[in-house]
């Protein structure tokens, strides 16, 4: 994901969730994973889906058994 797309999805996603403790951090390497942060801790991933000229954006969380 490029600099600009990761800036608007996190603004998108604080709006949508009501928090600016979520960041997205751009991927540490070239075919790395963009990651998603809340209060500095990953909690996931964003990924980059083009189609037929359409791009969407998809959001996966994870959630440990041990963090409930």
């Amino acid at each position: 994901m490029k600099p600009n797309e990761i800036q608007a999805v996190q603004a998108h996603l604080r709006k949508l969730l009501g928090s600016q403790r979520i960041n997205i951090r751009a991927a540490q390497t070239r075919n790395g994973p963009v990651e998603l942060l809340a209060d500095g801790e990953t909690i996931g991933t964003v990924d980059r889906d083009e189609d037929e000229g359409e791009v969407a954006y998809h959001v996966t969380i994870t959630v440990l058994s041990e963090d409930l």
